[in-house]
């Protein structure tokens, strides 16, 4: 019998479709300081942060101060975000239903607090999520697996017992080495050997995962 007794979400690109946002929000960010982008760095960034996104902007755009991009980016996503948040197929069903089977639930995002308490807020969400856990606490960000090692803490259960939902490379290494069961749920960036090899399962969308979730647990 499997026992899952918490679920843990990635944000932006599972919960939300904040990876438009963020794309956006980069070409106003590129277009102030007068560089091309470079489609490579942002899928390169996609679910990263601290020092492992800082490196990857140095990469591609060594004239700038990555840590004064960063800030710029961020804002400028914010800005885009206190008016809305599009919310991706299937969030409130698998919401619910692990409310109803009294699953702890938890938001693991590489995003700064003050934006994953918007984006849950904004999107009317917020009240389901018993920990929410940040990338500037944890030393080490996705692909490591910390931010899911303390989500899991938190919640009080062992990774072993938890699903993890990301929708990122980056993020299902991370819930892999974590030992969670980490379903992908794939947005912009298509699922490698790797992913299908390392995932507990791989859906189109959210309410496609909960239909075997609700086979396996029911």
């Amino acid at each position: 019998m499997t026992v899952i007794k918490g679920a843990i979400f990635d944000m932006d690109g599972l919960l939300f479709d904040t990876e438009i946002v963020f794309d956006k929000a980069w070409r106003m960010t590129a277009d102030n300081h007068n560089f091309n982008l470079d489609y490579n760095m942002q899928t390169e960034l996609r679910g990263t942060s601290g020092k492992v996104m800082m490196k990857i902007i140095q990469n591609y755009v060594p004239q700038e101060d990555p840590a004064i991009l960063m800030k710029e980016l961020f804002d400028n996503a914010y800005i885009i975000l206190q008016e809305e948040v599009p919310e991706k197929r299937g969030v409130h069903e698998i919401l619910d239903y692990f409310r109803a089977k009294k699953i702890k639930m938890a938001v693991a995002s590489s995003s700064p607090q003050y934006m994953i308490e918007n984006n849950l807020k904004v999107s009317g969400i917020f009240q389901y999520f018993d920990v929410i856990v940040n990338g500037k606490e944890v030393k080490r960000g996705k692909p490591d697996p910390d931010i899911f090692i303390l989500a899991a803490n938190r919640l009080g259960c062992k990774t072993s017992e938890c699903f993890v939902f990301e929708d990122a490379r980056s993020g299902v290494a991370a819930g892999y080495s974590a030992g969670c069961k980490t379903i992908m749920i794939p947005d912009l960036v298509k699922p490698t050997e790797e992913e299908k090899r390392v995932a507990y399962g791989i859906y189109p969308t959210l309410n496609e995962a909960l239909k075997d979730i609700k086979k396996l647990l029911d």
